[in-house]
């Protein structure tokens, strides 16, 4: 695959392998190539319900390529050429309706032994790091997305590994380079996944097609700001969107892990909330053992009475090995169906399902058999313990987010954050969130069961920095309450979802400043992972030019505890000059005067 930008072109995939073996045919040896169709324009426009643009729009360049193996089967292979990536998918339309069952996929990228990598070793719960890789290739199995930088010496193409599409008709794969260090295949869940429960080769009817196979390429801002997942994902099959709102919500369990069984507490958070000017807040596991001065319809009546809405915790149940309650409520369709009729009677606006442990055939379609229900019942979704995002979110936009990250509540599990958090926290916007809405759960003040040794400007800066269409806000009452006039101010009215989104500068790892705007605000925010301070230079041509913007910027103090907050008219043509401390951060609202 040869990249080609204003400089100059380079190879920076040296070879793909393609094939896909089924319980009766071969389509990976011996294929003869029969010929290859006119390509086609694709030109898609369409507006996202949330995420980090609002008005989409995407071209591309189609090619299908036809082949028949020795047996005379047809395969044809679908091909698009993106102006930031490409994408391919597998087709067998044979009309028989007959059901196979799928062996192998011989998919296989190979990349320059030269080429830099950040990628999370595989788990089913995608919670891990994305070391860098560099002078020296570690092999293993691999989630995505995968990142690579073609080769550092020529300041080359940057690339992100994924796929997108995918339906209750495959399985979700992952990679593998345990036989070649430098050559990435697709594989198949482990038998072991989900508690060794469901079958690791999947099946389909005929015809089928595969889920697309997606490289994001171009220079760092190409990946950042692409959106390519969604927009080559089904479009929504909800026709009714109004009642699909984004937002911030306060979250009690972070805090206190056992929260929700305790009414008093989880009074706190809504009101925490109604101060905050937020929608939403989430009842999280253990609703079902209430307590000390109400139960659960007391506390819904109650947040009804501030103007908050509630969303819920669930356990999906089944094989998970999970035995927290409420279990098994959401298994069947009959379940969902009666649950979530309760749960709109009753005034609740959406649930978040929790322990999936497996990327099989059938829990992929227990996700969208979820999130089909509960559109139905027009319930927002959010999946913890989950994988990945693989475009869902457009074609279901009750899907506001989705965990599959090393997030906040890891305070509470370990000291891994307390060391590397603020590294990590620059290597998401790179990887894990470039592809969709990304429950991170951050914003954090005080301390859990592990601190935190990011600066207080740092923490404030991951509500800009990281999407998720509903941002829960992880920190106390008192972490909120007791925040100066202006980051408290900004945590009111700061959107969750967006109207475009500007990647300013960073590097995985080290730094990242990105720009968002929503309603013709603009909020821009930094964060440092590195142990060093500094100063940052941020050019503000991204602002509209010619107008002027009133700005306030809120900064690191001279201590990690401490802001700094100045007032400035600004326009396109300035550069904002910000000191920040080691792990430290920044934000600025910029509105048009």
């Amino acid at each position: 695959m040869q990249y080609t930008d204003s400089a100059a072109s380079e190879i920076v995939i040296p070879g793909i392998k393609l094939g896909i073996n089924t319980s009766g045919e071969n389509f990976a040896d011996n294929l003869k190539f029969q010929k290859q169709d006119k390509p086609k324009q694709i030109i898609d426009q369409y507006k996202a319900v949330h995420g980090k643009s609002a008005s989409r729009s995407n071209k591309a360049s189609e090619s299908t390529y036809h082949f028949t193996n020795s047996n005379g089967r047809k395969l044809d292979v679908v091909v698009r050429a993106y102006d930031n990536g490409f994408a391919f998918k597998y087709i067998l339309p044979d009309k028989s309706d007959k059901r196979i069952t799928f062996i192998d996929e011989l998919t296989t990228y190979e990349f320059s032994p030269k080429a830099d990598r950040w990628l999370q070793r595989f788990l089913t719960s995608y919670e891990g790091f994305y070391p860098e890789q560099k002078n020296g290739v570690v092999q293993g199995q691999w989630g995505y997305p995968a990142l690579f930088r073609a080769d550092a010496n020529k300041n080359s193409c940057w690339m992100l590994v994924t796929e997108a599409g995918l339906d209750s008709t495959y399985c979700a794969t992952k990679m593998s380079n345990t036989a070649n260090a430098d050559q990435y295949k697709l594989v198949y869940p482990a038998q072991t996944d989900g508690n060794g429960a469901g079958k690791v080769q999947p099946s389909a009817r005929l015809s089928w097609s595969s889920p697309w196979r997606v490289v994001i390429m171009g220079q760092l801002a190409d990946v950042v700001e692409s959106t390519l997942i969604e927009d080559i994902s089904p479009a929504s099959k909800i026709q009714n969107v109004s009642w699909i709102r984004s937002g911030t919500s306060s979250w009690v369990y972070w805090a206190n892990n056992h929260g929700t069984k305790d009414y008093q507490k989880l009074v706190s958070y809504i009101d925490l909330a109604a101060r905050m000017n937020w929608p939403y807040t989430l009842f999280d596991w253990e609703w079902d053992e209430m307590s000390n001065g109400g139960k659960l319809e007391d506390a819904v009546k109650y947040a009804a009475s501030k103007g908050i809405k509630p969303m819920m915790w669930y356990n999906s149940g089944g094989p998970n090995g999970v035995s927290s309650t409420p279990k098994d409520r959401l298994l069947t369709h009959e379940s969902r169906v009666k649950e979530f009729a309760w749960l709109k009677k009753i005034g609740v606006y959406g649930v978040k399902v929790d322990f999936f442990e497996s990327d099989k055939q059938d829990m992929i379609k227990y996700y969208i058999d979820i999130l089909k229900d509960a559109a139905d019942a027009k319930l927002m979704v959010n999946f913890h313990g989950s994988t990945v995002p693989r475009g869902s979110s457009r074609t279901y936009p009750n899907l506001m987010s989705m965990e599959a990250v090393f997030g906040g509540e890891q305070y509470n599990n370990g000291a891994e954050m307390t060391t590397q958090g603020a590294w990590h926290n620059t290597t998401l916007p790179f990887t894990r969130n470039v592809i969709g809405p990304m429950d991170y759960t951050p914003v954090a003040f005080t301390n859990s069961q592990h601190p935190h040794t990011t600066s207080y400007a740092h923490e404030l800066a991951l509500s800009v920095v990281f999407e998720s269409g509903i941002q829960h806000l992880a920190d106390r009452p008192e972490g909120f309450d007791d925040l100066p006039d202006a980051p408290k101010a900004f945590l009111r009215d700061v959107p969750a979802s967006w109207d475009a989104t500007k990647f300013i500068d960073g590097y995985p790892g080290k730094r990242v400043i990105m720009a968002r705007a929503k309603a013709g605000k603009w909020y821009l925010a930094g964060i440092n992972g590195e142990n060093n301070g500094g100063e940052v230079n941020v050019k503000l041509a991204f602002l509209p030019a010619g107008k002027k913007h009133k700005a306030t910027i809120i900064g690191d103090g001279e201590y990690d505890t401490a802001f700094n907050t100045q007032y400035a008219v600004l326009n396109s043509n300035d550069v904002l000059n910000i000191k920040w401390l080691p792990r430290g951060g920044f934000t600025v609202l910029l509105e048009e005067e």
